[in-house]
Order: structure tokens, then C-alpha cells, then sequence
């Protein structure tokens, strides 16, 4: 059997509206993840790392000084 998708959380959960500012995951994949299949999973892990790299993007943007 292959290799189970890890879990993203980091246990630092921070809820922003709809996602997890700590994983990238929204609110609906975290309530499904025990249930998903691994193809869900590392598409939900996929998706949660390209929102983490959005949120660092507009964190370094912020953090400018002129």
C-alpha cells in the first residue's frame, strides 16, 4: 500500500475567515481530511502550498520600509 499523505497541520491553528493562515488549508478541508482519499489529499496539500506561498508573498510586500 503506498506511503499515507501527511497531515499539513502544524497545530498552530489560526482561522482567517475561510483558511488556516498556520497550514493553508480552509475551513471544509480540514473538517474532510480524515475522510479523503489520497489522490484529495495531496491535491488539498498541493493547493494549501500554493496558498501559504500567496500569504508569505503578501507578509514580505507588508514588511517593506522606504
Amino acid at each position: 500500500m503506498a506511503k499515507d499523505i501527511e497531515n499539513p497541520c502544524v497545530s498552530l491553528c489560526q482561522l482567517n475567515s475561510e483558511m488556516c493562515v498556520s497550514c493553508g488549508r480552509t475551513r471544509e478541508e480540514i473538517r474532510k481530511w480524515r475522510g479523503m482519499k489520497r489522490p484529495e489529499k495531496m491535491a488539498t496539500v498541493q493547493k494549501a502550498a500554493v496558498r501559504m506561498k500567496a500569504i508569505a508573498k503578501k507578509k514580505g510586500k507588508g514588511q517593506k520600509s522606504d
